[in-house]
């Protein structure tokens, strides 16, 4: 009797359960409607993005190799023979081979450009960004290599690996273009973060042959005795010691 009258209950629970789920849905089934509407939308807009990213950064990727592969493409000078003869450009290859370095830099300059803008805040955007800085500075187009590896650092934030690669690259195009001064700074602040990616023993390199430039003796000696004291195993270690003779002399 006990388990029958349970039963009951049980029933009645359900079935009330139920009308309170009708009483609630019948008058707000518009909005009820318009938010199953919504969050299908969010659903579909979210899919979206990451659809619209992966085929972004597909695309950028495609375009960086491109660009990449012109800018490591082969110099082989006009004349330059090989085996029997044959032009050594032939050999290598004629698409894609420059006869001078100009040429190459010149010839990747537009698919850098293009690889950087077309996804500017992605990974291949910001790699391409850093190769076109670095290539108008060997070029002697300073200022718009400056201006470049200021974008690179802007967007990949100057503590990122890229942003300290900008920064050093900025440093050594302002040193070949006479900006002494601000080449120091930035070397100084680089030396001083001493970040285990970046090649320490180079960028305190950079910072005394600044110092040499400018005529600042004591700071020139002083950086390149910390070169050899604490990176006595450096590839720099031995023309520091050479500077050092030389400051000596």
């Amino acid at each position: 009797m006990k388990r029958i009258e349970r039963q009951h209950l049980k029933k009645n629970e359900f079935a009330d359960t139920i009308r309170a789920a009708r009483d609630f849905v019948e008058p707000r089934s518009r909005e009820l409607t318009i938010a199953a509407v919504a969050i299908v939308l969010v659903v579909l807009a979210t899919a979206g993005i990451v659809m619209i990213r992966n085929t972004a950064g597909g695309d950028g990727e495609r375009q960086l190799a491109e660009a990449m592969a012109a800018l490591n493409a082969p110099v082989v000078p006009v004349g330059e023979t090989g085996a029997e003869g044959v032009p050594a450009a032939a050999m290598v290859g004629a698409t894609g081979t420059f006869a001078t370095e100009e040429a190459k830099l010149n010839a990747a300059l537009p698919k850098l450009k293009e690889a950087a803008d077309a996804h500017p805040d992605s990974e291949s955007g910001i790699t391409a960004r850093y190769h076109l800085a670095g290539a108008l500075a060997s070029l002697g187009r300073t200022q718009e290599a400056l201006d470049t590896f200021a974008a690179v650092i802007e967007k990949a934030g100057s503590s990122s690996l890229y942003g300290r690669m900008a920064r050093l690259g900025r440093a050594e195009t302002q040193a070949q273009a006479g900006q002494l001064d601000a080449a120091i700074a930035t070397w100084k602040e680089l030396a001083a973060e001493n970040a285990e990616e970046m090649p320490v023993d180079a960028i305190l390199m950079g910072l005394a042959r600044a110092y040499v430039l400018k005529g600042d003796t004591a700071e020139a000696r002083k950086t390149f005795t910390q070169i050899v004291d604490q990176h006595p195993d450096s590839t720099y270690s031995a023309e520091a010691r050479a500077e050092l003779d030389n400051i000596k002399g």
